[in-house]
This record gives C-alpha cells, structure tokens and sequence, in this order.
C-alpha cells in the first residue's frame, strides 16, 4: 500500500518527500521497524518515540510520521519547526539512509489509529463492533456477549482483559485494550474467519491514548464509573471525561447503551450522536430487570417481564446481564431467543469462581480490584451466607498503580469480613511492605485485631484456609483470571484459584 493511500482521512500538517511510496508495515516500535516500513512516533507517558527516528531510519523505514517535523536531537519543546530539508538533507536524514518520506501531523496517536485501519482495509467496518466501557464490569459483559452470540450461531471476535479471540481461536491477551495496530490486525483476522460480530472492551487508556481511533463502532455500553486509575487520570474528572469521549464519538447510526442507575449514566451519553437506550434494576428504563431470588448457586432474573435462571449472581452480574440482554435485543436478536440462551451462560474466569472443600469451605476467586468492585462482591455474599458462616476475605493492591485506594480497599475488607489478610498483589518495583502499610492505614481500631498482614500471598491464601470451618466462605480477591505475580519487572506463575484447588483438596 502507497503511503498517499495510509493517509486517507488524516490532514497532513506537512510532508516532505515522496508520498506515493510502497509501505511494507506499519510500526511504532523502533525495534520492530524492517525495510519499507513506516515508523509513527508517539508521546507515550514514559519515553517519546520522537527520539528513536533516527534508529528508524537506520533500520530501513521509508516514511515517519511524526507530531513535531523536522525532529533534530537539539530541537527544543516548542521551537518553529524549520522548512523541508534540502534534497541534500533528505538524502541523509539523521544520518540514515536516503529517499524517507516525513509526514508531520496534529496527532500521531491518532494518525496511527487511522492508519492501521486504512492498512488493515477497515475491517471494523466489515462487522459489528460493540465496545465496552466502566470501571467495573467490562470484561464479563463483553466475554458473555461474545459467548451469547457464539451460541446463537454467529461468528464472533472478542478483546477483553482475560483472552482475545477470533472465532473460536484464543490468543493472548497482553492489555484490555491492545493499540492500534493489534486491534486492526485482530480484526483483520475476524473479517477474514467471517465473523459477524466483535466485543471489545475499552479501556480509559486506550481512548485518551487515541488507540480506538479509525473504528466504526456499531454500539458502546457504559457499565458504571468508580474509583481507579487516578494514578493516571490525576482527577475523577477527567477519568470520567476520558470514558465520555468514548460515547461522543458514536455515530449517529450506532446504539449507546447505559446504566440507567448509576450517577454518570446520563452524564455520559448526554452528548453522544447514537440512539441512546438504559438498562437498570431501580430506575425506570427500556431494559428493566428485577432480582426476584438470589441464592449462591444463581439467581432468578426478570426483565421486561420475561423470567429466567443464571447460574451468575449478585447485583452486578444482575447489571451485566441487563446490558447484555440489552445490546442483543439492539443488535436485532429476537426476546423469545434471549432467555434460554443466557440461562446458558457461565462465570468468566476469575469472577465470581467457585472452589468448595470436600467438608463444605466455599473459596471464591474474584478480579475486585477497586473499592466498589470490592463492596460488591462482599455484599452478595453477606446477603447470601447464612447465620454461623463467617467470610474471610484475602486482598491486596498492586504496586506502582493508584496509591489512593490502597487505605480505601483495606477499609471495606476489614469493615464487612469476619477476618482479613492483607497481602501482595503484584508489587511490582515497589516494595510490598510499603504497600500494605498504605493499605493498613485504612484499617479503623476497632477492626485490627481481626486484620493479619502476611506478605506472600501464597502463605496468606494458606493461613485463610486454615483459619476457616466448614461452610464457611473465603474469598480471594484482586487477581481474579491472572496466573501469575509481577515482582520487580519479572512476572511469575502464580494462580490463586490453582493455589486453592491444592489447598482445599484435603479439607
């Protein structure tokens, strides 16, 4: 493909060089370029891929693509970029090789996200593409649409936190929502299996980072907003201005679909140009559910006067359920379908997993990893479990994220658990102890006497079960589907659930 071509819908501020030059790749990582490819430089948080252009160009790239043009390494922040270079200059541009195209523009992060899909031929173009945005709830309602859909007979691609997949191939997950290029390139690949339909969900991150851009999303779903990522959206604020812009720019034929109960429901798609549509379980709206039994092995769901069983429960699932129900009435699934086929549908794993002992000890593995995640999960089970059973609960924080929580999430454990361990989760270069000081802090008086802190998370979950009796319930929360631990910058195999189903075989 013509670089002239990769830049079809994007405004140039400038090119200098020949733009009708064949592309062989598409890169963003200096380290990856070959000959022929295009480098796009980013401004990421930590490092600025404006300062690997010269290593781009050493190892063959044709084009850059760039914010600020021409780049020298003295140029300073802020300083009129100067005119094209000379042919001369073009010949040996930062002492690489000759004949490379530069292409300055307003955005590089959006530039890219264009570019990988005019590369890619639009393939989300070519399906329907629902995304999936909140703090809470993304992953189960992305992966049990994917997985409702797969039932009904479509083909359907899926990028979530846990797995990706096309069809019914799985690969790897390496970020809830990959950039620009992996979501293309993984799209492409869905179009090419003939998938119909595609569940991704969206991350704040990828949307402030420009990563969804260039995809036509046919609907987007707004679970609900709680605190988490401050460490790098500074402020509430301008978390819930990065999850908006996601909805204001749907298009006009798209759906958007929120959480009629929550707070920044409306606030959310007050600006949005798609047809907007609610679910909720206490507020009037056109997807209306109501909880009419509750047990720990499933609930029993009305919505919109239709009644049938999940094996999922709690409030929260009751909410992902709805704006499941919700997105497939709107993608035009028939209702008399719906019931039976989402009475189907199991827990994604690591929400809400069960392991029982053989004398009766529940264990609960769950991803709650920010204080209403947290709330929830121990609220249904507070409801549910009956006199005599007491709730040990196994939390921790990760380390070099969010610092703010820590207290916070160590203040819910310990207010509505019989007992509490603190302990790691993913460290990461912090030290752990230092974290569960952090998280300590929050620990009122009156509820220290029942809070152990244990650093090794493997020794915690042991002296959890060791300190329950049958029928008792433990629930081991944070990691969730995650099989490993991030010490240091090296990760680990580390499972709670596995660790559990050892421990627990012998109960």
């Amino acid at each position: 493909m013509t670089l002239e071509k990769l830049l079809q819908n994007i405004t140039p501020v400038k090119i200098c060089g020949d733009s009708n030059i064949e592309i062989a790749a598409i890169e963003c990582n200096s380290s990856k370029v070959s000959a022929g490819a295009c480098f796009v430089a980013q401004r990421g948080t930590k490092v600025d891929g404006h300062t690997f252009i010269a290593d781009a160009i050493a190892k063959g790239a044709a084009a850059v693509v760039c914010d600020t043009y021409p780049l020298t390494p003295s140029q300073r922040e802020g300083e009129q970029a100067p005119p094209c270079p000379s042919k001369r200059e073009q010949e040996r541009p930062f002492g690489g090789q000759g004949g490379v195209c530069f292409v300055q523009v307003q955005n590089s992060d959006a530039a890219l996200g264009q570019m990988a899909a005019n590369f890619y031929g639009q393939p989300s173009a070519k399906l329907k593409l629902v995304g999936v945005t909140g703090t809470n709830g993304k992953t189960t309602t992305a992966t049990l649409l994917y997985d409702l859909f797969e039932r009904l007979g479509y083909k359907c691609g899926l990028i979530s936190t846990v797995i990706y997949k096309v069809h019914q191939t799985s690969i790897a997950s390496t970020h809830t929502t990959p950039d620009a290029l992996k979501i293309n390139e993984l799209l492409a690949q869905m179009v090419s299996e003939g998938c119909e339909y595609c569940f991704v969900e969206v991350s704040s991150h990828s949307i402030v980072q420009r990563r969804i851009e260039g995809l036509h999303f046919a609907g987007g779903i707004f679970t609900n907003l709680t605190h988490d990522h401050l460490d790098y959206h500074k402020t509430f604020d301008e978390y819930l201005k990065a999850k908006k812009l996601f909805f204001d720019h749907l298009p006009a034929a798209a759906f958007a679909l929120t959480n009629g109960d929550e707070k920044n429901g409306r606030v959310m798609v007050q600006n949005t140009k798609a047809k907007v549509s609610a679910y909720a379980l206490h507020t009037l709206a056109e997807f209306k559910c109501k909880i009419i039994e509750q047990h720990l092995d499933g609930m029993l769901l009305n919505i919109n006067g239709t009644e049938f069983w999940t094996p999922l429960i709690g409030d929260f699932n009751a909410y992902n359920i709805s704006a499941i129900y919700g997105a497939a009435v709107l993608l035009g699934v028939n209702h008399e379908t719906l019931a039976q086929n989402i009475s189907a549908l199991h827990a994604v794993a690591g929400r809400f997993e069960y392991v029982k002992s053989a004398s009766g000890i529940t264990a609960i593995v769950d991803y709650a990893h920010t204080p209403d995640a947290l709330q929830n999960v121990i609220d249904t089970i507070n409801r549910l479990r009956v006199a005599g059973q007491q709730l040990i609960t196994v939390v921790g924080c990760g380390g070099d994220r969010d610092k703010t929580k820590r207290p916070v999430m160590a203040a819910v454990a310990t207010a509505n658990s019989d007992r509490v361990i603190l302990t790691s989760d993913n460290p990461r270069t912090e030290n752990p102890r230092a974290i569960l000081d952090d998280m300590f802090a929050g620990v009122e008086a009156n509820h220290r006497k029942k809070t152990l802190v244990i650093e090794d998370r493997r020794e915690a979950i042991k002296t959890a079960v060791n300190f329950a009796n049958p029928q008792d319930i433990i629930l081991v929360a944070g990691k969730g589907h995650e099989d490993y631990q991030i010490i240091g910058t090296t990760k680990h195999h580390f499972d709670d659930k596995e660790i559990l189903v050892s421990l627990m075989k012998n109960e």
